[in-house]
């Protein structure tokens, strides 16, 4: 594997990463509150929908992403509602917010727009647009540099630079501020909270409209910054990856990014050797390659969910004592 193939590779790593960072740092906001969500996979396919259709009408790729945020954030609201409110299972919520979303976008989809689900194609302003940074082009030919200046750092998307920034802003709030510690406690001891004197339902609440704003970012960045445009249950799994991300980071931000970033390594690497030859054994099947992000899904859930301790009040309905 020679240096170009390896930056291209961390390139298109970066781009994979994407949205798994904004859903893994929406479960880690939501979850640290005591709310487990598996409702991000149906939340980003709501943003992604209703970010490109808007996009699409508009032509505005800012009035697009809004209306994904605001698709997303509701779901958020409904989950809240239902688990909060209504002290209702959290699991089943989150798995029929992601059932109501596939089927919701198909449908809306195929009555707008008459093309099976999916939407138009964007372009122009009705998408993201890569990002060149100076000189990216003049220093393209110095060896080692030129590359990774020019081809790894720039030519990314507004929000695939957001991502990562994004990671040590919600480390700062959830382990450097007041409204973090507080946060976290409702995910330890609600009774300690309560008794003094915050509201638990509020707090909780909060962080699960934080957990649908970045799962809105997450939606809309694959269907306007990756992608040009929705199809049908384009998040494929993103939200369980994100969760077996989050999981295996066990509940810390700057773990949850590179966990993330392994992740999406592991998809540019499916996607780039689809066709591998190994001496003795042949053609590696191109299915297993694509399985591969999956499968490691499925070991780490096995190996660390045993391991990695949730949120002590995680999961459960905080019901006030009189």
């Amino acid at each position: 594997m020679d240096f170009a193939t390896v930056i291209q590779i961390l390139d298109s790593m970066m781009r994979l990463s994407t949205p798994l960072i904004f859903a893994c740092l929406a479960g880690l906001f939501s979850e640290r509150a005591g709310i487990f969500d598996i409702g991000l996979e149906g939340k980003m396919l709501a943003s992604a929908f209703f970010s490109a259709a808007v996009a699409a009408f508009t032509g505005s790729v800012l009035l697009g992403m809004m209306a994904g945020l605001t698709a997303s954030m509701l779901l958020a609201l409904v989950h809240g509602m239902a688990s909060i409110t209504f002290r209702g299972n959290q699991l089943i919520s989150g798995v029929a917010i992601n059932f109501f979303a596939s089927g919701m976008t198909a449908l809306i989809g195929q009555n707008w727009f008459k093309l099976g689900g999916r939407t138009p194609s964007l372009s122009g302003d009705g998408r993201f647009l890569p990002i060149e940074f100076p000189f990216a082009v003049n220093i393209e030919s110095v060896p080692i540099l030129g590359p990774i200046y020019s081809e790894l750092f720039s030519g990314h998307t507004f929000l695939v630079y957001l991502s990562i920034p994004t990671v040590f802003l919600a480390w700062w709030i959830l382990f450097r501020t007041r409204f973090g510690l507080r946060l976290r406690a409702v995910g330890e001891n609600p009774e300690a909270v309560d008794t003094g004197g915050l509201s638990v339902t509020g707090l909780r609440y909060q962080a699960t409209l934080i957990c649908g704003l970045l799962c809105g970012l997450g939606g809309a960045y694959l269907s306007t910054g990756m992608a040009a445009g929705f199809i049908r249950d384009m998040t494929a799994g993103k939200g369980f990856i994100a969760l077996a991300a989050l999981i295996f980071a066990k509940w810390r931000p700057v773990y949850a990014l590179l966990a993330c970033l392994l992740f999406g390594l592991l998809e540019a690497i499916a996607i780039r050797f689809q066709n591998i030859e190994i001496t003795g054994l042949g053609t590696v099947p191109l299915q297993l390659m694509q399985a591969l992000p999956y499968i490691l899904t499925v070991v780490i859930l096995a190996g660390f969910v045993g391991k990695a301790i949730p949120p002590r009040a995680g999961g459960e309905p905080y019901v006030k004592e009189r």
